[in-house]
């Protein structure tokens, strides 16, 4: 039972890191976003 309370905990804070990083993605200006060279077309 604790392992899978770890497991849980794990994965909303996975989850709650990726949707930050996604968000700051997502406010950058569309001329900046696709300059970077991680931008795929």
């Amino acid at each position: 039972m604790r392992a899978f309370l770890v497991a849980c905990v794990v994965a909303c804070v996975v989850a709650v890191g990726a949707a930050v990083i996604l968000d700051n993605f997502v406010q950058e200006t569309a001329r900046a976003a696709f300059t970077e060279p991680s931008a795929r077309i």
